[in-house]
């Protein structure tokens, strides 16, 4: 992956260069611009648009919430981190909705620093080669802890006697990826179990309206059935 380009939106000079020899710490990243002002900033975006922005609250000319949502109409694909010594919740909750990546709390302390841009480069690493996310990647990237292979439906599910919720949870994927229907032989087969022990977790989801039956009537042996999504 290329450099990360980054721009520092803060009206202190000193602070800039802070964050300038802070960001030469971390491989990976690369700084082209800085702007003291929200006009700066503005008139800095319309030649060229970063990767990523440090932007503070507060600014001479407008507060930093507010510019945050002007990058967002002007610069959609930038992402931004808010370093600031606001701790008021409306500004925490500004910031959020305008779908700020973090919120550093001013002074800032070097290991926190590093340690979210190291965050940054590689949640952006993984996005750039993903087409698809399973919901484990996407909790951690939103910061949300939980065991997402139980759905709200086996939560609130009680089991019967013989009916096991990983045997389930494989039979319910059958039927799902399906493009037809299924009978118990051939779901047996695909998660490698007995035909017996699938055609109970078969009819278990008929009763519970989660699968339909068809009887398949042929000209030998008794009739087939056959089970599908509903």
């Amino acid at each position: 992956m290329s450099h990360i380009q980054v721009m520092i939106i803060e009206d202190d000079e000193t602070t800039i260069n802070i964050y300038k020899k802070f960001i030469q710490k971390v491989e990976g990243f690369q700084i082209v611009a800085s702007a003291c002002t929200g006009k700066q900033a503005m008139d800095l975006l319309h030649v060229f648009t970063p990767d990523l922005i440090l932007l503070d609250v507060h600014l001479p000319d407008i507060k930093g919430t507010d510019l945050l949502w002007d990058i967002r109409q002007e610069a959609r694909g930038v992402d931004v981190i808010m370093i600031t010594a606001a701790n008021d919740v409306s500004t925490v909750s500004e910031s959020i909705r305008g779908g700020a990546f973090s919120y550093m709390m001013k002074p800032i302390m070097i290991n926190q620093f590093l340690s979210t841009l190291e965050q940054y480069k590689k949640t952006k690493e993984k996005l750039s080669h993903s087409a698809v996310m399973e919901q484990d990647d996407i909790n951690r990237f939103f910061g949300v802890k939980g065991d997402s292979s139980r759905t709200i439906r086996e939560e609130e599910e009680e089991l019967p006697k013989g009916i096991d919720k990983h045997t389930l949870k494989k039979v319910r994927a059958q039927i799902s990826a399906a493009a037809g229907s299924v009978n118990a032989e051939e779901t047996a087969q695909a998660i490698g179990a007995s035909n017996s022990t699938v055609r109970r977790y078969l009819e278990y989801l008929v009763s519970r309206e989660e699968a339909e039956v068809d009887i398949m009537y042929g000209t030998i042996g008794r009739p087939e059935r056959r089970y599908r999504k509903t």
